[in-house]
C-alpha cells in the first residue's frame, strides 16, 4: 500500500510539473527564468557598453563608417576568452583577481596596478555621469549637476543599502536598457549591403587616427575592471551560496560549473558586442552618411541624432545612456573596491552588511565620490576619458600577462589550470593588446 500511495503521488507531481501530461501542451518560455540562470558575464558584457564606450562607437561609426565593425567581430572571441578566464579563477579559487596575486605574487606588483585600476576607474565614472547628466537634461531640460549627484548618489547607495539577491536582479534587469540602441538602428537608414560588408570585410589604414579608433575600442571592449569584476563577482555568488564551496576544495560539479560560466560569459559578451555593432552602424547610417565626424560623446551622439533620424531616435539613445550608465557605475566602483579590499584581505562582498565591510563599502564610496566631484571641476571630461582609455589599455596588458601565468598555476587553479583552445585564445587577446598599445605609441610617435 505505501509503495503503490508513493508510486501515485509521484505521478501526480510529473503531471503537474508537466503540463504534457495533462492535454495542456508544452508550457511557454519563461525570459524571467533564462534571464535568471545568468549572472556575472550577463552583467558584465552589459557594462562594457558604457556611456564612454557608447561616446567611442558613436565616434568610430561617424568617423570611419561601416568599415570599421568588423572589429566587434574580432574582438568578441577575445573578449569572451579573457573574461572566461576571469570567471575561473574567481569560481575555483573562491577569491577574485587580486585575492589571488596578494597570496602569490610580490605586494609591489599587486600595488602599483589596484592603484591605476582606481585612478582608471575613478575618472571613467567621472565621464560616465557627466555623459548621463548631459543626457538627462538634453529630454528633461534642468541643471546637469543635479543629475550628476542624482545618479552618483543613488548608485552607491544602492550597492550598499539594498539586498544583495535584490541588487544582482536590478542590474540584470538594466541590461535590457542597452536594447534602446536595436530600436535606434531601427530607424536609421542603414545600407545594409554596405553595413554587411564592413562587419566580414576588414579594413585596415595604416594612419593615426585609424589606429588610436582601433586602440580605443580594445581599451574599451577588453577593459581590466571587467576581469576583476567577473572574478570577484563569481567569488561572491560562491560565498553567498550555502551549497557552493570554491572546485580547489570541492571537485564535484565543476565541469557543470564551467559550462555555466562558458554559456554565461559567451551570452554576456554576444550582447555587448552587438549592441555595439549597433551603435557603430547607427552613427555609419546617420553622422558618417551626413558628413558630419566630429562627434566626441555619447551625450553628443543623442543630440546629433534628432535632425538627421528624429526625435524618436534621439530620445531612446539618450535613455539607453541613462540605463546602462546606471548599469556601469556599480561595475566601475565595486571592481575597484574588489581589488583593494582583497589586496589588503579585508572583509569584501556586496553580499555584506555595511559594518561587515566597513572598509570595502568605503573604498566603493570613495571612488564615486571622487567621480562626482570631478565634475564639478575645470578637468575636461573628454580629456579625463581619453587618459582614462590610454591608463586602461597600458594596464590592460601586464594584468592579462599576469593573468596567464597565473591559471597555469596549480598552486593557485590546483587540478583545474586552464588548458586547450580557451588557453590560447586568452594569450592571443593579450597579444592583440600587447600590439594595439604599441601601435598607438608608434603613433604618437610619428
Amino acid at each position: 500500500m505505501e509503495r503503490s500511495k508513493a508510486v501515485r503521488e509521484k505521478i501526480e507531481a510529473l503531471g503537474t510539473s508537466n503540463p504534457s501530461l495533462k492535454g495542456e501542451g508544452r508550457e511557454p518560455l519563461r525570459w524571467r527564468a533564462i534571464l535568471k540562470t545568468l549572472g556575472p558575464g550577463l552583467i558584465t558584457g552589459a557594462a562594457d557598453d558604457d556611456p564612454s564606450g557608447i561616446g567611442t562607437y558613436s565616434q568610430t561609426g561617424a568617423q570611419l563608417g561601416y568599415g570599421a565593425s568588423w572589429t566587434m567581430v574580432l574582438t568578441f572571441p577575445l573578449m569572451a576568452a579573457i573574461q572566461e578566464i576571469s570567471a575561473r579563477v574567481g569560481r575555483v579559487t573562491g577569491h577574485g583577481i587580486a585575492g589571488n596575486v596578494c597570496r602569490h605574487y610580490p605586494a609591489g606588483l599587486l600595488n602599483g596596478i589596484v592603484a591605476l585600476l582606481f585612478i582608471a576607474n575613478t575618472i571613467n565614472i567621472a565621464a560616465d555621469l557627466g555623459a548621463m547628466a548631459d543626457a538627462f537634461k538634453l529630454l528633461f531640460g534642468g541643471p546637469a549637476f543635479a543629475y550628476v549627484l542624482l545618479f552618483g548618489v543613488t548608485s552607491v547607495a544602492a550597492q550598499i543599502f539594498l539586498d544583495y539577491a535584490r541588487y544582482v536582479a536590478v542590474l540584470k534587469w538594466l541590461t535590457l536598457s542597452l536594447f534602446a540602441y536595436v530600436g535606434a538602428l531601427a530607424v536609421a537608414h542603414v545600407s545594409w549591403g554596405e553595413a554587411v560588408a564592413g562587419l566580414l570585410i576588414p579594413r585596415v589604414e595604416f594612419n593615426a587616427s585609424f589606429l588610436t579608433t582601433v586602440v580605443a575600442i580594445l581599451g574599451t571592449t577588453i577593459s581590466p575592471y571587467l576581469f576583476f569584476w567577473q572574478a570577484s563577482q563569481e567569488a561572491e555568488d560562491q560565498r553567498v551560496d550555502v551549497a557552493k564551496q570554491p572546485l580547489v576544495h570541492r571537485r564535484h560539479g565543476a565541469r557543470q560549473e564551467f559550462n555555466r560560466i562558458r554559456a554565461d560569459t559567451i551570452v554576456g559578451m554576444a550582447f555587448s558586442s552587438l549592441i555595439a555593432i549597433a551603435i557603430i552602424l547607427t552613427a555609419a547610417a546617420t553622422f558618417h552618411a551626413a558628413g558630419k565626424t566630429d562627434i566626441e560623446t555619447s551625450a553628443q551622439a543623442a543630440e546629433a541624432l534628432r535632425p538627421i533620424a528624429g526625435h524618436f531616435a534621439e530620445v531612446i539613445f539618450a535613455l539607453g545612456i541613462v540605463g546602462t550608465g546606471l548599469l556601469a557605475i556599480p561595475v566601475l566602483a565595486g571592481s575597484a573596491a574588489y581589488a583593494i579590499g582583497e589586496g589588503r584581505r579585508w572583509p569584501v562582498g556586496l553580499a555584506r552588511k555595511p559594518k561587515e565591510a566597513a572598509a570595502f563599502y568605503g573604498v566603493l564610496a570613495l571612488s564615486a565620490a571622487i567621480g562626482i566631484a570631478l565634475n564639478f571641476t575645470p578637468v575636461d571630461p573628454i580629456q579625463a576619458l581619453y587618459w582614462s582609455a590610454v591608463i586602461n589599455g597600458v594596464l590592460a596588458v601586464p594584468v592579462m600577462v599576469l593573468l596567464m601565468a597565473m591559471v597555469r598555476r596549480r598552486d593557485v587553479m590546483g587540478r583545474f589550470v586552464v588548458t586547450g583552445k580557451l588557453y590560447w585564445l586568452g594569450w592571443l587577446a593579450t597579444a592583440v593588446m600587447a600590439a594595439g598599445v604599441a601601435a598607438m605609441g608608434v603613433a604618437w610617435a610619428l
